[in-house]
């Protein structure tokens, strides 16, 4: 019988440790699955495009970090020494037309590069299918899902396969859809795939069965079905919701012209979710998810009261959102097509201009006390200047396919590199001093807004912003000049409303006047 944990959840029985390539660690599951092998006493190796995004998860000091990408044999070859079991956690759901090659590229790579290693288990997150509906007629996302599992049990590698429905838990897609939906719509007219049934699961289960796959026997070799006790439509989903949140009961109103395209844009014009990624979640809503076996209790069996149901899930989401205890959302892994250049630090870069506005101003506060400020920014505390200027420009990007300014924040106080803030993504942070925050909205360039606590030489606390542009073509110079009018309203507003809000300027240049040009250093062409 396994003992409990301070927190109240089973530990997991001690076993010999085995070490433990994991993909997608940045994400929303991959984030919470380290920390849960390393509770169990494994060891783990995470591989990521983007290794400083892991640097401030709470369990960065006791996992290895390599950098690579999945659908680069040597790095995956790399990344997969001396592993007993490899984690596959990532998908290229939403990066284009081609997103079904490069997930089947990116399975055979990392199958052929796990036997070449010697690696004894590929364990493989994937969604639950249809019964009984031709592969042909399965949404792309769904088909892409379950390719990628077959290849991972054609394989040589033994492999686990677990197939999932709806993850509900706070800070999944799902469950920011499901949330958003029912608790700003209190009537909605919603399309037909509201009845279809759906079996949901916990994001504690889920992981349970994560972590209890890496010691199955070697000759284990299939998928499993996994879920929660309850079968569901969504529009009971949505009532129980607002049941469990106290809110009013919903009246919904299905109507069968709102096809997935359509549903998924009205989704992202409800919800923090946007389209890119709503789309996928509705077109797998069109058919009937349930599982048709519960085989993986052989080999993690069931405790009492888990699976968890619905209800339980669900109100453990809403305890963790109202006690700002989120370690990972939807919104953690990198959104596809968005920017990921660093900010170019070397002079004489070579990547033609970088504008530049730079404004900076005294406080008569401790830098301490500013940074408590800057650190706070975003979500719901907003972005200290011209509220409706900062709207207009997040529905513009949700209209152009982006994230839109509705992601708000993991945390209402502490933000880590990686984190998604609106429309932005934490860069770089040096607590207590800078913030760099990299644009993830629509543009025709790249974009950073830079925050700085300073103090001058003569001790006296300095509040320093910097905005960085690099156009990309002739459009990116016309967008750059076509917003600059504005600067001084919505950039200088937030600098003053910054050092106000800290505890009030004592004066300097909100203007940025200066910065209007390309950045000193920087090479227009």
């Amino acid at each position: 019988m396994s003992s409990p944990r301070p927190d109240g959840r089973e530990r997991q029985p001690a076993r010999a440790p085995l070490t433990c390539l994991v993909t997608g660690a940045s994400g929303y599951l991959g984030g919470r699955l380290v920390p849960e092998l390393l509770e169990a006493g494994h060891r783990v190796r995470c591989l990521a495009r983007s290794p400083d995004k892991l640097r401030d998860h709470p369990w960065a000091g006791e996992a290895e970090v390599v950098r690579g990408d999945v659908t680069d044999e040597e790095s995956t070859a790399a990344a997969m020494r001396g592993i007993d079991v490899a984690y596959y956690l990532v998908h290229a759901l939403g990066s284009g037309a081609g997103f079904e090659e490069t997930d089947r590229r990116a399975a055979h790579v990392f199958a052929r590069q796990a036997h070449a290693a010697g690696v004894r288990r590929i364990v493989y997150l994937g969604g639950l299918t249809p019964r009984g509906v031709p592969e042909r007629e399965l949404s792309p996302h769904l088909r892409s899902r379950a390719e990628v599992g077959r290849i991972f049990l054609d394989g040589p590698v033994p492999a686990t396969v677990l197939r999932a429905a709806i993850v509900i838990g706070s800070g999944s897609a799902s469950f920011e859809m499901l949330r958003y939906l029912t608790e700003r719509l209190p009537v909605m007219v919603t399309p037909r795939w509201v009845h279809t049934r759906i079996q949901p699961i916990g994001v504690r289960d889920v992981l349970r069965y994560l972590v209890g796959s890496a010691t199955m026997p070697r000759d284990v070799d299939r998928a499993f079905d996994i879920g929660g006790p309850d079968i569901v439509s969504y529009r009971q989903m949505m009532s129980r919701y607002a049941e469990t949140a106290g809110l009013r009961k919903r009246l919904v109103v299905p109507v069968p012209v709102l096809t997935p395209g359509l549903s998924s844009h009205w989704i992202g014009l409800v919800t923090p979710v946007p389209a890119a990624i709503a789309r996928p979640l509705t077109e797998s809503l069109r058919h009937e998810v349930v599982c048709q076996e519960h085989d993986i209790a052989r080999y993690v069996p069931d405790l009492p009261g888990r699976p968890l149901s619905f209800d339980e899930a669900l109100a453990l989401a809403l305890r963790r959102v109202g006690e700002a205890r989120v370690p990972t959302r939807w919104s953690s892994a990198a959104v596809p097509g968005a920017p990921s250049d660093p900010l170019p630090t070397d002079p004489d870069w070579a990547g033609g201009s970088l504008y530049e506005d730079d404004r900076q101003l005294s406080v008569g506060v401790s830098p301490e006390r500013l940074w408590k400020v800057i650190e706070g920014i975003g979500g719901e505390n907003g972005w200290y200047s011209f509220p409706l200027a900062w709207a207009v420009r997040g529905r513009l990007d949700r209209f152009a396919g982006g994230v839109g300014l509705r992601r708000g924040r993991r945390d209402a106080e502490r933000l880590r590199v990686g984190d998604s803030l609106d429309f932005w993504r934490v860069e770089e942070i040096e607590p207590g001093h800078l913030l760099r925050l990299r644009a993830e909205m629509r543009m025709p360039g790249l974009a950073w807004l830079e925050m700085y606590a300073e103090q001058d030489v003569d001790g006296r606390t300095r509040y320093r912003q910097r905005a960085l542009f690099h156009p990309r073509g002739l459009l990116g110079h016309a967008y750059w000049w076509s917003v600059f009018p504005f600067h001084n309203i919505v950039f200088g507003g937030m600098a003053r409303n910054i050092t106000r809000a800290a505890g009030g300027a004592q004066g300097g240049d909100p203007s940025g006047a200066a910065g209007a040009r390309p950045a000193a250093g920087a090479r227009a062409r």
